[in-house]
C-alpha cells in the first residue's frame, strides 16, 4: 500500500445499464428470476460500487500484486432502473485501518438516487491469496 492510500480519496465511476445488467440476466438458470421485469440487478449493482472502489484505490496500491476483495456491503436499493440509463456510482474511502477500507457509496441513475450505504474492502496480496485458494481447493 502507498502512504497515499487514506481517507477523502473520491472517485465517481459512470455505467450505462445494457439488458445483460438486469434482473433476468443475473441468473438464467432461474425461472424466477426470468419472469422477473428487466431493470438493473441488485447484484449488479453491488458489483458496480465494488469496481468504482476498486478504480478508487487501485492508483494507492502496488496493483496488480495487491488488491482488494469486498467483506462487507450494506446498501440500499432504492428505485428501479431501467437499461439504457447511466448509473453514476460514487465513492469516497472514509477509514483506513490497517488493510481495512470503508468506503461511503451511492448511485445515482440521473433520475432517481437509487443506491446508498457503505462497503468494506481489505487489501490483499494476490499471489498469497491465491495460494490459500489453491490450498482450500485441493482439501475440498
Amino acid at each position: 500500500m502507498k502512504d497515499t492510500l487514506k481517507p477523502g480519496i473520491r472517485y465517481v465511476h459512470k455505467f450505462i445499464v445494457p439488458p445483460s445488467k438486469t434482473v433476468p440476466a443475473l441468473y438464467p438458470e432461474s425461472e424466477e428470476f426470468m419472469a422477473m421485469p428487466e431493470v438493473f440487478a441488485t447484484g449488479f449493482l453491488v458489483g458496480l460500487l465494488e469496481w468504482t472502489c476498486i478504480k478508487a484505490t487501485n492508483p494507492h496500491l502496488d496493483w496488480p500484486q495487491e488488491q482488494t476483495v469486498g467483506t462487507h456491503i450494506d446498501v440500499s436499493h432504492e428505485a428501479a432502473t431501467p437499461p439504457g440509463l447511466e448509473v453514476t456510482a460514487s465513492v469516497e474511502l472514509i477509514l483506513v485501518e490497517g488493510r481495512k477500507l470503508v468506503f461511503t457509496v451511492e448511485a445515482h441513475d440521473g433520475i432517481d438516487l437509487i443506491s446508498k450505504g457503505r462497503h468494506e474492502r481489505f487489501v490483499i496480496n494476490k499471489e498469497k491469496f491465491s495460494a490459500k485458494l489453491g490450498t482450500k481447493r485441493r482439501s475440498a
